[in-house]
């Protein structure tokens, strides 16, 4: 077979011509560019009569004869300055929550975080895209009735009400880039065997929020926080539960440490999947390190 195909292939090759210069063609696809300044008879080589055209004087890109551009008198827009190194808190509102509750995708026997609603695969935060939190928005305030004990990262007055109300708590948290993605998925960052890091403090334009007894910062004086509650259920016009006889007390007032991300779990502790086991540090040094905030 294939000594055939070489026999037809040498066959042809004989009965082609010879590659010439008086045979040799160009491409199908390919482009000549206009020949202007060789037509024969013609002296302004298609450029027209006369004119910015034909003499080459264009003005400038952007020159508007003489006046001020338009890009100069434009004034900046200040609101979207750094606006990639903005940290972000995409929004999930009560009514998603009272959803999520509803629907059982949360155990409000337990504090709800990032993770109790990163867990439910409907929400996740990318730090690539600088996402620090969530948001809790207003939306659903009239509607929302659960007990629970919340801890976001941004809210407004209205929100913090409509929880308070229902007998709830709620509080602040700020998290680095490093302890969102823990959050965001615990398990994959398990199956690392990375140690749990110990959450920084939050920078100086965000201390004052997270400081701040209104806000319900984590950071904020307890009993500050108390009086606070006090003066938005009068605000607001509903009574406050007392907490101190809540069946629930435990749970309404149970708090992550300013360096802890996950409840019963210390920084510097090693989650081993494998074997389903905890592996704490023993050396001093690293119990010094994890034990402070710096």
């Amino acid at each position: 077979m294939a000594s055939k195909v070489t026999e037809g292939a040498l066959t042809l090759l004989k009965t082609l011509p010879r590659v010439a210069l008086n045979n040799i063609k160009d491409l199908p696809t390919t482009l000549y560019k206009k020949k202007t300044d060789r037509a024969a008879g013609r002296k302004k080589k298609g450029r027209g009569d006369k004119g910015q055209g034909a003499r080459g004087t264009w003005d400038p890109i952007g020159y508007e004869g003489g006046q001020a551009p338009l890009i100069l008198t434009t004034p900046v827009e200040k609101h979207y300055g750094k606006y990639a190194a903005r940290r972000q808190y995409p929004p999930i509102s009560l009514l998603e929550v009272q959803r999520l509750i509803d629907l059982q995708r949360v155990d409000i026997k337990r504090p709800i975080d990032i993770t109790s609603i990163c867990n439910t695969n409907l929400y996740h935060l990318d730090v690539s895209k600088n996402h620090f939190g969530f948001n809790l928005t207003e939306e659903g305030c009239d509607v929302f009735n659960a007990k629970v004990n919340l801890e976001v990262q941004w809210v407004t007055e209205l929100v913090i009400a409509a929880v308070e109300r229902n007998g709830g708590t709620i509080t602040t948290r700020y998290y680095d880039p490093q302890c969102v993605a823990a959050l965001n998925n615990p398990k994959a960052f398990f199956e690392k065997g990375l140690p749990i890091p110990k959450c920084k403090l939050p920078p100086q334009d965000a201390l004052v929020f997270y400081s701040n007894p209104n806000n319900r910062g984590y950071l904020a004086d307890p009993e500050k926080v108390l009086e606070a509650r006090e003066k938005l259920a009068q605000k607001y016009g509903y009574k406050l539960p007392d907490l101190s006889s809540d069946p629930v007390k435990s749970l309404l007032l149970m708090r992550k440490d300013p360096l802890q991300i996950f409840y019963g779990l210390e920084p510097g502790w090693i989650v081993n999947m494998a074997d389903k086991c905890i592996l704490k540090p023993k050396d001093e040094d690293y119990l010094r390190y994890y034990a402070n905030v710096y």
